[in-house]
């Protein structure tokens, strides 16, 4: 499909911090892209940019190609507490009243309610409403899945891959990305890579990238090692004959002082848990209710060294409740062994004092360097970060009193997918007892051994496995109750019409079949080619523009031409 979209030479910094500089991109209509980076390098800037909300430092230009309706869902979503939810989306958008109670009632919201009276999740549901009403042509999307449950994620995804809107956003999910985008814009060092292609394919490109740009910093740092025992041994270096020599060693100098090379941190001896006993925390007819509605009732469970528990639910049903009660010792249900040390982060977070330095926070550097805080970063002041890089350092400053039971409330949140790849595998050598809430289903895949499911009305129910486990189960009960309820229903048996004799393919239909297949042979060789040139992974966006174009037009005919040869193929 046609490049609509064309950013050239936009810039953007902080006081001295440069996010980005002069870096362009195109984007096509129909992609759906998803933008990859650490926190604090300007993903959210870039966004803003993008939407209008916000100006390029260095000027630059971001050209539409033709009317393009824009929806841009921002991390914070602003509203009216004295409105309700109708009330407030009539506000901003009166033209779509049927649709927006359609979603409404699809993600379970009450048109009536007062904003003020809604959780996170609940008004991150009212701006996805707001979203997806607009019926948009490019939606520009800043951590859309922050705060919902796992259901409102599922619906926001398979509306998101039956649009045919085009997509920019930046999200830590990495299942939403595989299943809702088609390519991966990553930003690193003020550089755009571009990866066509599911999440699974990037990091393999991405290792690949780096691998080959170690190896040539390597290979440029050895010339120059080689030029300079030249220099300092050879009298004739300082000669007019050496003239040309030593402008390459300069260039050469030049190179090897820009590059650099990206360190893996050994994860050897970060994810210690101090000695846990046998006894860890029983709890006996836990209960708690609120505004006389039970969140837990009568839960009884004895939690064992080593295990792992993942803990789904909607919002506001209990779950942060049930961590609190596990975490606070005076409640007589609950019962902790003598050995237990818990690391709680917790979603509020903590207050930082903005003069401190962030080796101040966390002094454990090899922490710091395995969580994305280099060297150079240490001595920065707390309130020069990002929302990011403190949620980051917070979830340090848990990590580092080496707890024996680490409880983890929504730790996915405002993290980036950097960060949260590199928490995964400190969770995975991880020996003590493991709690999570999160919306992130890759986290729990990977990372638990059973769920607790939070069901309403204080039912706690275990399951045995991961989400996508769970997914299945429930898919194949609701399959089950569907089957009772047809075979139930009684039967009415309609007599088939005779058919006619079957026709035949007249001659030039069958010409026509032969030359679909021969067609169809070629174009499917051209689209292997293509999806190879394109999950490459490269810094040319004209390149990459061209063969994209070409990519859809060979797809498209692609579908037309097997659609016809279905067709006379059942004649």
């Amino acid at each position: 499909m046609p490049s609509y979209l064309q950013i050239e030479n936009i810039s953007k910094s902080y006081g001295t911090k440069v996010l980005f500089d002069r870096i362009a991109f195109n984007i096509n209509e129909g992609d759906k892209i998803a933008l990859v980076a650490p926190n604090g390098t300007g993903k959210t800037s870039l966004l803003r940019i993008l939407a209008g909300k916000d100006k390029s430092d260095s000027g630059g230009s971001i050209k539409f190609l033709r009317d393009v309706r824009i929806a841009f869902l921002e991390q914070e979503y602003a509203f009216d507490p004295g409105l309700t939810v109708s009330q407030q989306l009539a506000a901003v958008d009166f033209e779509h009243e049927l649709r927006i109670r359609r979603i409404l009632d699809e993600l379970g919201l009450s048109p009536d309610k007062l904003m003020s009276e809604l959780s996170g999740g609940e008004v991150k549901r009212v701006a996805i409403t707001e979203l997806l009403a607009a019926d948009a042509d490019f939606l520009i999307m800043d951590e859309p899945t922050n705060h919902l449950d796992l259901d409102a994620i599922e619906y926001l995804e398979n509306a998101l891959k039956r649009s045919r809107c085009t997509l920019f956003m930046v999200s830590h999910d990495r299942y939403f990305l595989d299943r809702v985008c088609n390519t991966i814009m990553e930003m690193e060092r003020g550089s755009i890579y571009i990866y066509r292609g599911d999440y699974e394919n990037y990091l393999q490109k991405r290792d690949e990238r780096i691998s080959n740009y170690n190896a040539e910093t390597e290979r440029v740092r050895n010339i120059l090692r080689r030029e300079l025992e030249w220099i300092h041994a050879t009298p004739c270096a300082r000669s007019g004959k050496a003239k040309y020599r030593k402008e390459a060693f300069k260039e050469i100098k030049a190179r090897a002082e820009d590059a650099y090379t990206i360190k893996r941190v050994s994860m050897e001896g970060l994810s210690g848990a101090s000695y846990l006993g046998k006894q860890v925390i029983d709890c006996k007819d836990l209960c708690f209710n609120w505004k006389d509605k039970p969140l837990i009732d009568h839960f009884s469970y004895n939690f064992q060294r080593g295990e792992r528990v993942g803990i789904v639910g909607g919002n506001g049903i209990g779950k942060s409740t049930f961590l609190n009660l596990l975490a606070d010792s005076s409640d007589p249900a609950v019962k902790r062994g003598e050995s237990v040390r818990i690391g709680y982060y917790r979603q509020t977070g903590i207050e930082f004092r903005p003069d401190d330095t962030v080796m101040e926070v966390v002094p454990d550097t090899r922490l710091l360097e395995r969580f994305l805080f280099p060297h150079e970063m240490w001595n920065n002041r707390i309130d020069r970060l990002s929302g990011g890089e403190k949620r980051r350092l917070y979830l340090l400053t848990v990590l580092m009193q080496e707890p024996n039971v680490l409880i983890l409330d929504e730790p996915t949140n405002d993290l980036d997918i950097v960060t949260l790849n590199i928490l995964e595998e400190h969770l995975l050598d991880f020996k003590g007892t493991l709690l999570i809430v999160t919306h992130d289903r890759h986290f729990l895949d990977r990372l638990v051994d059973h769920l607790f499911v939070f069901c309403g009305n204080g039912v706690i129910k275990d399951f045995i496995g991961g989400y996508s486990e769970y997914r299945s189960y429930m898919e194949d009960l609701r399959k089950e109750e569907r089957a009772k309820q047809a075979a139930a229903e009684p039967k009415v048996v309609k007599e088939k019409p005779r058919s006619d004799a079957p026709r035949k393919l007249s001659w030039k239909e069958k010409r026509e079949l032969e030359q679909l297949e021969a067609d169809l042979e070629a174009l499917n060789a051209e689209q292997k080619e293509l999806e190879a040139l394109l999950a490459g992974g490269t810094e040319d966006y004209q390149a990459i523009t061209a063969a994209s174009a070409r990519y859809e037009q060979v797809k498209s005919a692609i579908d037309q031409k097997e659609l016809r040869w279905l067709e006379l193929s059942e004649i």
